[in-house]
């Protein structure tokens, strides 16, 4: 599986001390911890995050919906 994401172009994140602070520190809109690190990866990254998720689009984060 490793190999068929590295063809398509994508590279791993890992998650840093710094995506953990931020998500500990953002507003309580979205209560599923996956997807406050999902936020906090992106804002720190300056990544845009595809979702349908409304709750999502509540944070200063780029989404694609």
């Amino acid at each position: 599986m490793a190999a068929i994401l590295d063809e398509a172009g994508f590279t791993p994140l890992g998650i840093k001390v710094e995506h953990g602070v931020l998500a500990g520190g953002l507003p309580p809109h979205h209560s599923d911890p996956f997807d406050r690190m999902l936020i906090a990866q992106a804002q720190h990254e300056g990544l845009t995050i595809v979702t349908a998720d409304a709750m999502i689009q509540r944070y200063a984060v780029a989404v694609l919906a």
